[in-house]
């Protein structure tokens, strides 16, 4: 995707979190930006591992803590299938050291829970623009 073009282009995004509430949560943020979609939802790593596959999504929000895969796992998984992803950790507070391994492992970067509007569309942009 050419991002110098984002603002003529839909942006999409998966969002990967264990919880429902997360989930309609972010989901109500980012779509109401103007040119934001949200294609896929996943509550665990390998879900999310086949909706990348599946919509080949610009931006994936990535929870870290999560059953049967966790979100690191499942970053180095979705960066080998699809590369050009960019991921955004989510992150509990207390969980700094583990963000580090994520942006070791391919994340971009990262927001805290509980978030607020105006971070995560900081985020966003930040990712747009690497």
């Amino acid at each position: 995707m050419n991002w110098e073009a984002c603002d003529l282009n839909e942006v999409r995004f998966v969002i990967v979190d264990d919880a429902i509430f997360m989930r309609t949560l972010l989901k109500r943020m980012i779509e109401e930006e103007e040119n934001y979609k949200v294609v896929g939802e996943a509550r665990n790593g390998y879900e999310a591992i086949q909706q990348a596959k599946k919509h080949n999504p610009d931006i994936i929000t990535m929870d870290i803590t999560m059953p049967d895969m966790d979100g690191i796992t499942a970053v180095k998984e979705i960066l080998a299938v699809c590369p050009g992803v960019k991921i955004i950790m989510v992150s509990a507070m207390g969980q700094q050291s583990i963000v580090i391994d994520a942006i070791k492992s391919g994340a971009r970067d990262f927001i805290v829970k509980p978030f607020e509007k105006s971070r995560v569309l900081q985020a966003i942009k930040n990712v747009l623009s690497l």
